[in-house]
């Protein structure tokens, strides 16, 4: 069986401090990675900063936006400094929108969407690239989604910065494989997790939405279901997958 190789790694999780980012940053850890917990919420990411030390793993924690061009810059400079550099960045962090259809949508939804979903691993992506240039190697994984695969799994602007985070992906694999950089993405469908819709009972979308999503999912997943799926390509074990967007949906998207 090929080794992870992920032990000594540095590595940098988003949204860690819950939900599948906490259990990717946790199964990191186990492999002995060491971990740097980025999240908007404090307290938790210490939490799981102070969980990871008491099972003997490594990992430090920086709080803030991550769609803020300093936060960005501090996340990276923290890992870098700590881990002597860094190998591995998963981009999971994200927020859903009220499933409005476009018409539904006003311009603060879809700035604060497309701010957290898209602009931030954009912003990420970009400040660490530099660092896995310089060594040779990384490996980038995003969480995108279902809705990165369809039309029929959330609104406008949760659907679009999606697909958009499934291009970043795809221009990444092309244009820096030769330089020893892969990126890929998991797809989850419905999942265990505290990310919550603020859904108008009234509107159009979430109607639509219901029906199209409950006609065809299969059984909800765990947050370690997902993380398992991007430690996996993160790791040695997936050292020829570049630019793959992998579902992790029950066979969902098979339907």
């Amino acid at each position: 069986m090929t080794s992870t190789g992920l032990s000594g790694r540095g590595v940098v999780v988003t949204g860690a401090a819950s939900g599948i980012g906490r259990a990717a940053a946790l199964k990191f850890a186990a492999e002995g990675a060491r971990v740097l917990v980025a999240d908007l919420n404090r307290e938790g990411a210490e939490d799981v900063v102070r969980e990871i030390g008491k099972a003997g793993g490594t990992a430090l924690a920086v709080a803030g936006d991550l769609s803020d061009q300093q936060v960005v810059d501090a996340v990276v400079e923290r890992a870098v400094a700590a881990f002597g550099g860094l190998d591995v960045l998963v981009n999971n962090a994200g927020i859903m929108d009220r499933m409005s259809a476009l018409g539904e949508t006003d311009d603060a939804e879809w700035e604060r969407v497309v701010r957290i979903n898209l602009t931030a691993p954009f912003l990420l992506t970009r400040a660490v690239l530099p660092h896995m240039l310089d060594a040779g190697r990384g490996s980038i994984v995003f969480t995108a989604s279902e809705a990165g695969l369809r039309g029929g799994a959330a609104g406008a602007a949760y659907t679009a910065s999606k697909h958009g985070v499934i291009g970043l992906v795809k221009s990444l694999a092309v244009m820096y494989r030769k330089q020893g950089i892969r990126a890929n993405a998991i797809a989850p469908g419905p999942t265990a997790t505290n990310i919550s819709v603020d859904a108008a009972p009234d509107a159009h979308g979430p109607a639509l939405i219901g029906q199209l999503i409950g006609a065809n999912i299969g059984r909800l997943g765990s947050a370690e279901e997902q993380a398992d799926a991007l430690v996996f390509l993160a790791s040695d074990a997936a050292a020829f997958i570049n630019g793959a967007v992998l579902p992790v949906d029950d066979g969902w998207s098979a339907v």
